[in-house]
């Protein structure tokens, strides 16, 4: 695989987890970052354990085959390391990405990596969707959105929950998380978020989840939801829940 001259946030995340899937780019973006705000390692560290709490409890429901939006470098404890019996579909749009999650998951006969773009279903592959999410939109399934949201206007977010709650089949979850506003204490770290990355404060949360309806955890910042013992110590920069589509 050729070394990239722009860093990947999937591959910093990767990094921040003790991955071996970065680069050097990606190594130094994340310094960056660190020098910057601080605890970025321990944030991404968080959002990990919650996918992993997540994932752990929508599996627990019943739920065997995930659809995962934004889904990075599948490794580090992703989804199909948690749900070790369901199946996953993994997708993303970055094809740095996308080939990289390919070449991990070439040997594994129920998790796949394949160009997906949230904000429209149809661009995910038929034939992937149906070997790896069988029964869309006829059978609960689990979907994974933890990331886009970030990077997503408020009308376009929404609009996307809508579809996915239309599109998944009664009894299915989803798994979201949303960026609050602690980054606008650390200028130059939000610089180097980007121009489309979005801030909201918690109250706006709810209201863009539409018909998905929150577990009684609610949302609340991602390393209070079912926290194993004593929330880890680390800033409120992300909230998270999981929410359903009450079955019928």
């Amino acid at each position: 695989m050729a070394e990239p001259d722009q860093p990947s946030t999937a591959r910093m995340i990767d990094y921040w987890l003790g991955g071996e899937h970065h680069f050097p780019v990606d190594v130094a973006a994340a310094h960056a970052f660190e020098g910057a705000y601080g605890p970025g390692a321990a944030v991404f560290r968080s959002l990990r354990d919650f996918l992993g709490r997540s994932v752990r409890s929508i599996a627990d429901a019943g739920v065997d085959a995930f659809l995962v939006f934004g889904a990075g470098v599948p490794t580090r404890g992703n989804v199909h390391e948690v749900a070790r019996d369901a199946t996953v579909l993994y997708t993303d749009v970055d094809p740095v990405t996308i080939r990289l999650g390919q070449r991990l998951l070439a040997d594994s006969d129920r998790a796949g990596y394949g160009f997906g773009d949230a904000t429209d279903i149809g661009t995910i592959d038929p034939a992937q969707l149906h070997r790896f999410v069988p029964g869309w939109g006829r059978r609960p399934v689990g979907v994974v959105f933890l990331g886009p949201a970030a990077f997503l206007d408020d009308d376009t977010l929404a609009r996307t929950l809508d579809e996915l709650y239309e599109a998944a089949a009664p009894g299915s979850f989803l798994a979201i998380d949303f960026d609050g506003e602690e980054l606008t204490a650390y200028p130059e770290a939000l610089a180097m978020m980007g121009p489309a990355f979005r801030m909201r404060p918690p109250g706006a949360f709810a209201p863009l989840l539409g018909h998905w309806e929150p577990t009684a955890d609610g949302i609340v910042p991602v390393a209070e939801w079912r926290a194993d013992g004593t929330p880890a110590p680390v800033p409120d920069a992300c909230y998270g829940a999981v929410a359903t589509k009450p079955a019928a």
